[in-house]
């Protein structure tokens, strides 16, 4: 399978010296795309500026904005492809209403699952090694992952993955091309990996 991960903040220009952004690590998104490496998935990982090494057997696309302005929401771009043949996941960063919140961003962009966390805490979440997790699925499933480890709820993730993506294609499953990605994220550029 194929696996395309988002991770990181975005860096959106107010003028050449200030920026609007958010505190994320990128840290359960590269989780992510280490634990579906791990399973033999192809992937392609896209990421804002972080503090992270990325996977070597990933390809690797470096973004610092979503796009000019007005930005692109990437997720509802995705999510309301015509025909698509592919698992969309989103995630959903929350400080209250966490499990409401993630079935309105299902709905609204068309998600297949959305993964919900509350980081109001300060000890989970943002910029921490832990997380805890609530899975809202189309079909009506809600699981939760209690708080542990960002690696170890990856590799539950990919597993959830796997398996809807398996239920929902009699086919092998494909995910977005390079040019469906260039016209998502117009001003990605792949960054060649050197092997050591």
């Amino acid at each position: 399978m194929r696996v395309l991960v988002t991770a990181g903040p975005t860096r959106e220009p107010i003028d050449p010296v200030r920026y609007i952004s958010n505190r994320s690590s990128g840290k359960m998104g590269y989780a992510i795309a280490q634990a579906a490496l791990d399973a033999g998935h192809d992937v392609i990982l896209i990421s804002g500026p972080v503090n992270l090494a990325p996977p070597d057997e990933a390809t690797f696309v470096s973004v610092s904005t979503s796009d000019v302005v007005p930005t692109r929401d990437v997720l509802d771009s995705i999510g309301h492809r015509q025909d698509r043949q592919f698992l969309v996941v989103g995630f959903a960063a929350e400080t209250s209403d966490v499990e409401e919140n993630a079935e309105q961003k299902l709905r609204e962009k068309n998600c297949d699952i959305v993964v919900a966390n509350d980081v109001s805490s300060a000890d989970s979440g943002m910029d921490s090694d832990l997380n805890e997790v609530t899975i809202v699925s189309r079909n009506g499933e809600r699981r939760k992952i209690l708080r542990t480890q960002k690696t170890i709820i990856a590799r539950e993730l990919v597993k959830i993955f796997v398996k809807s993506a398996t239920i929902m294609f009699d086919k092998k499953n494909v995910t977005v091309t390079e040019t469906q990605l260039s016209e998502v994220i117009p001003n990605s550029s792949p960054v060649p990996r050197v092997a050591d």
